[in-house]
């Protein structure tokens, strides 16, 4: 009987430090591959598998799209490329943003739960919003184990603090303690497979990451449209529900929880305000600029009506620029915080 020697983690704000210390203590000849999704920026070098490679443990390199899944050697997700699996190897795609970021944590998560199900060891590290939670769901689901760094221990505990809430974890831990724990857990057996109960959601789903027209593979028929526009694409969103997490996806294949969903919106907001703003600045300096062409020309009644007009227009922008300046950014995280101080 295989054991768990599937390990997928993923980590978001203060990643590094949390895969260093991680990494370090595992064995080179660890019984089983690792899968590591940092969120990073599109325009990175790709640094990570240096880093971790000077922190010790088993070799790290940047996964390259079709190469063999081996044992005792950690895959790291590409700038701007989602990491995903299929029986015996690797796969490194463009496929839609989920939660905003490319690499995301829920695609490789999802696609070793629905090819790999017990022998998956599913970790969520420090990191901000809620990526990685609807993953280690599926590998929850699919009879894997789940481990969540204690939320207390983390650079950044909303991460963790999501799965936790939404997934019967089977283990928390501080970093300290989580090498230790995965090299027990590797060597114990894997249960026996399960089916997962949305499985055919799942498939849908790693087919879009793996650049597959989300259209075409059955998207709409996943969940309900809703009144809400995709952030990246403005495609209409459809309502889906893993587990207890609400969440959402375009007809184009950008997904959304609703709390990230909830943070693109308000940054929409903000720079729709300052658009207005900027039009409204615009449009008080051509007012001027005309009540000056018609006063050089001998209209000053004229002139007079485009300053009158200008210094109306200037007071409305400033109405706007405060409404910028005072706009917050809600997200549960804030609101759980405010209400905490409260």
């Amino acid at each position: 009987m295989p054991g768990h020697d599937i390990i997928v983690m993923g980590a978001s704000m203060g990643g590094v430090e949390a895969f260093k210390a991680v990494v370090s203590k595992l064995p080179r000849d660890l019984a089983a591959a690792v899968f590591i999704v940092w969120h990073i920026a599109a325009q990175s070098v790709g640094m990570l598998p240096r880093i971790l490679k000077h922190a010790g443990g088993p070799p790290a390199t940047n996964a390259e799209d079709g190469e063999e899944i081996r044992p005792g050697h950690i895959y790291v997700a590409p700038p701007d490329r989602h990491l995903v699996l299929e029986p015996g190897r690797v796969r490194v795609t463009r496929g839609p943003k989920e939660n905003h970021f490319r690499p995301a944590v829920d695609p490789l998560f999802r696609s070793a739960a629905l090819h790999f199900g017990p022998r998956v060891i599913g970790v969520i590290l420090t990191g901000s919003l809620d990526d990685g939670t609807v993953g280690l769901w599926a590998v929850k689901a699919s009879g894997g184990l789940t481990v969540v760094q204690e939320p207390a221990d983390a650079f950044c505990p909303a991460m963790p603090l999501s799965a936790l809430e939404n997934v019967q974890v089977d283990y928390r831990a501080p970093l300290a303690d989580l090498a230790p724990l995965l090299v027990r857990l590797v060597a114990e057996p894997a249960a026996d497979s399960q089916p997962h109960p949305d499985r055919a959601e799942m498939e849908v789903e790693t087919k879009i990451a793996l650049q597959n027209s989300a259209l075409r593979n059955g998207i709409m028929a996943l969940g309900d449209l809703t009144p809400y526009t995709c952030p990246e694409c403005h495609g209409v969103l459809l309502r889906l529900k893993t587990g207890g997490v609400v969440r959402f996806r375009c007809h184009t294949g950008h997904a959304f929880t609703a709390n990230s969903l909830l943070t693109e919106l308000t940054q929409s907001v903000e720079e729709g305000l300052w658009n207005a703003v900027r039009a409204i600045e615009e449009s008080v300096l051509l007012m001027r600029h005309l009540a000056r062409h018609f006063e050089d020309g001998g209209e000053p009644v004229l002139a007079a009506k485009f300053r009158r007009k200008a210094a109306e227009a200037n007071q409305r922008g400033e109405r706007v620029r405060q409404g910028v300046l005072q706009h917050d950014s809600p997200s549960r995280e804030k609101l759980e915080e405010q209400t905490q101080e409260g």
